[in-house]
């Protein structure tokens, strides 16, 4: 009985002397793993970049065409006419719906470091929902956009192969049988 009585005496005092530091304003709720994995994908989620958010592959695709003409520098008068008249035209918006597309895509885009050089992580949220016919229309987009560009920039070429890379994965290497 002795034994149970200073058990429950510890357990006691372990519970006061939590309430009495959390009174002072020390947690140690922070402590615990799944709070702590819970917070952090909390904070990923909301505080990341969100043009890796992007779903949307008509969104994703006037993304890419931005980058691909932001590779060597700004964009140009002519290289926003260019991209405005595309997006009338393969996508059927309005101009002041072209317009907006192209701002929109510009903001998010920012210089376009973080999705030049993570392409993958970009199309991680929208390839899912791309037809076949628009992987192959994004491939033809862009590369028709780079070769009516005024100079085909290394970067721009970089970024096209990696979109092809991803978007038209080799099946050659799945296809091949056990020797």
């Amino acid at each position: 009985m002795h034994i149970i009585l200073g058990f429950l005496g510890t357990i006691v005092t372990i519970l006061i002397l939590l309430n009495r530091l959390a009174e002072a304003g020390i947690d140690l709720g922070g402590l615990n793993p799944f709070l702590w994995n819970r917070r952090r994908k909390w904070r990923m989620q909301y505080q990341g970049d969100p043009v890796f958010k992007i779903e949307s592959p008509m969104d994703a695709t006037a993304i890419l065409m931005v980058a691909t003409v932001k590779s060597d520098g700004d964009m140009t008068r002519e290289d926003k006419s260019q991209l405005l008249n595309a997006f009338e035209k393969e996508f059927n918006l309005s101009k002041k719906d072209a317009a907006g597309l192209l701002i929109s895509s510009s903001h998010l885009l920012g210089d376009g470091v973080q999705v030049r050089e993570n392409i993958k992580k970009f199309l991680s949220a929208s390839i899912g929902h791309f037809t076949e016919e628009q992987k192959q229309s994004v491939i033809s987009l862009i590369t028709r956009i780079t070769t009516t560009h005024h100079s085909n920039h290394p970067n721009s070429e970089k970024i096209i192969q990696d979109i092809k890379r991803e978007l038209m994965p080799d099946t050659s290497a799945v296809n091949q049988t056990w020797a």
